[in-house]
């Protein structure tokens, strides 16, 4: 066996020498760290997650319930696809026929007719409300009639036929005379009726218009006031004819207090406006004189 010569600059027999072992600072201090029994914490002095977290964590342990999600989320504001097909037509609705007026909202007035008119003129005069003859023509006689009722049933005094009107019509009474002792006229100023009283009862009720209580000038010079006076009085003289006197005409007059008398007259308000006549219209002094209820002597009742 051939023996190789020894390296130079060592002698036989001798061990190599050893090469030194670098130990840098980190493995250091791993080395202690590990020997402590101490934590090891993030790069750059941050907190690990792990040691953020105390030792038994229930909501890290616990998954969350149904069990840990593999795929993405449906978002439930997902917008869906526009549909291309067109909106259904909705079926063309059946037009309804309009319900029929109710008859008694009708307004019955000037130049009505028809069994409606009929009907109501059937029953003013059954409750002695006088308006003429009666033929479902709705005329100027059946307008004073209309307002009479109005006057004695406490409705506005417009002498339309209104729903509140007719609605009253047929549980209405024939008016109530103020006395009822023997045959006589009455005048009541506050309802402005003029009443036919026979046998007790009213047998005729008229619409009236009497002195408005204001002042006037005469026009043969002076004053004078415009009323009728209260009180108990009679008939007392009478002008079959036309008076063209002082203050207006006077249709066939009967007076029953100096220059005061139930006359005709074209124009009978609703409210008070003669300078203290009684007025009615002209038919219905016809009506008077015809009948033959106020002759002279008859007693006229002012209240």
């Amino acid at each position: 066996m051939t023996a190789h010569p020894a390296p130079a600059g060592r002698a036989r027999g001798e061990r190599p020498p050893a090469f030194p072992v670098a130990r840098t600072p980190v493995r250091f201090a791993v080395t202690l760290v590990l020997a402590s029994g101490l934590a090891l914490t993030g790069a750059c002095g941050a907190p690990s997650p792990d040691a953020l977290l105390p030792a038994a964590n229930p909501a890290a342990a616990t998954p969350p319930p149904g069990g840990p999600t593999t795929g993405p989320q449906a978002s439930s504001s997902s917008t869906a696809a526009p549909s291309t097909s067109a909106p259904a037509t909705p079926p063309a609705s059946t037009p309804h026929p309009s319900p029929a007026p109710d008859p008694a909202e009708e307004l019955l007035n000037l130049e009505s007719s028809g069994p409606a008119v009929l009907e109501l003129q059937q029953r003013l005069s059954g409750l002695g409300y006088w308006l003429g003859e009666i033929d479902g023509h709705y005329g100027q006689l059946t307008r004073q009639a209309v307002m009479a009722f109005q006057k004695a049933e406490g409705l506005d005094r417009d002498g339309v036929a209104g729903p509140k009107t007719r609605e009253q019509i047929p549980t209405a009474t024939r008016p109530t005379p103020r006395s009822a002792e023997d045959d006589h006229i009455e005048v009541d100023l506050e309802r402005q009726l003029l009443l036919v009283v026979r046998d007790g009862e009213v047998q005729w009720a008229f619409n009236t218009s009497t002195g408005n209580d204001e002042a006037y000038d005469r026009p043969s010079g002076g004053t004078g006031v415009a009323r009728t006076p209260r009180g108990e009085y009679e008939i007392e003289r009478q002008i079959n004819g036309v008076r063209e006197a002082e203050l207006g005409t006077l249709y066939r007059p009967k007076y029953f207090h100096g220059g005061i008398a139930v006359h005709g007259s074209g124009s009978i308000p609703s409210e008070p406006a003669s300078h203290g006549c009684v007025r009615v219209t002209n038919a219905a002094m016809d009506l008077l004189w015809a009948s033959d209820v106020a002759p002279v002597g008859t007693g006229v009742i002012v209240y």
